[in-house]
């Protein structure tokens, strides 16, 4: 889990689908207990709840038997008795949900994991390199990780001074993929917090806009109706990304902006 410095213990009140990643078993009960004396936070234990089940799979045990709680323990589960009020108790068995798979990764909890932990989940889940994966789970990773490929023979990739020598050097976990006698490299180093999850095209606000302009655009459609408006000159470092391989040849794999089209 990512950590930047020390960070105050969660409340209730200050929990959130993102934080809520932060927490273990044992500070959902900590969280919890004397909710009986606060009436505010007993009447918002269900949307509580809701965040918890974000991260948490959380069982509310009927029968508390000693066998039945050791069959949750057993589990992986951490059970415990939460008071509701003087005469009211309930018994949570509590398990925070796992990130075995791609699937399993959201855009709450990518920046809680390390990019150690993101090489466990690719290699469990690949066989066939970045290109396997589908564009909304790569942006779910891209939003909390920077991701570079590359596809070499496998004394290539190694060469002394090259791109896998200096990638590590820089802090990046790497994970190999063998495809027959090339390695195909994959390349993470986990992105500052403070950075936005989401990559978005940047707009003019729509005050700089002269309100002559929209006399242009019809009605029915956000877009202008002359393409010529396109400033190409836009375009740049912070507003566009493309994901390219090393190796490929640039007649096949590289396009110029200039055969950009805004009509595609």
């Amino acid at each position: 889990m990512k950590q930047s410095g020390a960070k105050k213990a969660l409340t209730l009140k200050t929990l959130t689908k993102n934080n809520v990643w932060d927490l273990q078993e044992n500070d959902i009960f900590r969280m919890l207990d004397g909710i009986d004396k606060d009436v505010d936070m007993k009447d918002n234990l269900r949307h509580y709840t809701d965040l918890m089940r974000g991260a948490f799979t959380i069982e509310e045990i009927k029968d508390d038997s000693a066998p039945i709680k050791n069959k949750y323990e057993k589990m992986g589960y951490k059970v415990g008795q939460i008071r509701l009020d003087d005469n009211s108790t309930t018994v949570w068995a509590v398990k925070k949900r796992p990130i075995m798979r791609v699937t399993d990764l959201t855009y709450e909890n990518i920046h809680h994991i390390s990019a150690a932990k993101l090489m466990e989940v690719l290699d469990r889940n690949f066989g066939g390199g970045w290109e396997s994966l589908s564009q909304s789970i790569k942006d779910i990773i891209e939003s909390g990780f920077d991701i570079s490929t590359t596809t070499l023979p496998k004394d290539r990739l190694h060469k002394p001074g090259g791109m896998f020598d200096k990638k590590v050097a820089d802090g990046y976990e790497v994970l190999e993929i063998a495809k027959g006698t090339w390695v195909e490299a994959i390349f993470a180093k986990a992105k500052p917090e403070m950075e936005k999850p989401r990559l978005q095209f940047q707009s003019k606000d729509e005050d700089e806009i002269p309100e002559d302009d929209y006399d242009d655009m019809d009605e029915d459609d956000d877009e202008p109706d002359d393409p010529d408006m396109f400033d190409e000159d836009d375009i740049n470092e912070d507003n566009y990304r493309t994901t390219f391989d090393i190796e490929a040849d640039p007649d096949e794999e590289a396009g110029d902006l200039s055969d950009f089209d805004p009509e595609d």
